[in-house]
């Protein structure tokens, strides 16, 4: 039987890529640094999922994240690489302007008000997830939120989640599933912390090796079978 639901936000509950696409070309608008190609979106996607991953594996702080991504940008492009610490602070904002839920994830979340404890686990910045679970609703349906910023630790890092596990109160962890998207956080967190593991897969990745997933879904409607709602 599971009770408590740990959601992802960004790839999960969020379109992120819609997001981030519309934030960095407000940016470059903002900034005049002329226009910005879907070619440069999807290089930049590409570097900031490998800074991400970095930080996962703790080779890097999340500061040198959030600035290194768009120094290698920036530098790659020709782009005065001293912006790079301006413009994340602007897109730390903008990011939370484009709401897009996947799924109706809304819906879903609010349907399961009262069914189960819902929490939002996320390594997102504070600036960026506040702003977003405002504008989306989200967060007020939500039983609590759980920045790795505020907690001091990213997921998939055990300790994000003890912090996260003591403060709920749970104490039986076959009760609590993650759904999410990124295998490396999310997925490899649940198995860190010893809960169910939900990957939300709409784009049917082949299922890697290395990882222990108990659920795979296309469609976050599946969850109501998952849950026996």
């Amino acid at each position: 039987m599971i009770t408590t639901v740990l959601w992802d936000v960004d790839g999960t509950l969020l379109d992120f890529n819609a997001a981030e696409r519309a934030a960095i070309r407000t940016l470059f608008a903002e900034f005049k640094l002329g226009e910005c190609t879907d070619e440069m979106l999807a290089r930049y996607s590409a570097i900031n999922i490998s800074f991400w991953e970095r930080l996962e594996r703790n080779e890097i702080t999340k500061p040198e994240v959030l600035r290194g991504r768009f120094e290698q940008f920036f530098g790659e492009y020709g782009i005065d690489t001293e912006l790079a610490a301006p413009f994340n602070e602007r897109y730390q904002v903008t990011l939370g302007d484009t709401i897009v839920y996947l799924d109706n994830s809304i819906d879903i979340v609010r349907s399961l008000r009262g069914k189960v404890k819902q929490y939002v686990v996320s390594n997102g910045t504070v600036a960026a997830q506040t702003k977003k679970l405002d504008r989306s609703k989200l967060g007020e349906l939500m039983d609590g939120i759980f920045l790795s910023e505020k907690l001091g630790v990213e997921k998939p890092n055990i300790g994000f989640f003890d912090k996260a596990f003591e403060e709920i109160g749970c104490k039986d962890r076959s009760e609590m599933i993650i759904i999410g998207d990124s295998l490396t956080s999310d997925i490899r967190g649940g198995m860190n912390a010893g809960i169910k593991t939900c990957w939300y897969n709409p784009q049917k990745k082949p299922v890697p090796e290395g990882y222990r997933i108990d659920y795979v879904i296309g469609d976050l409607k599946e969850v109501y079978e998952i849950l026996g709602i």
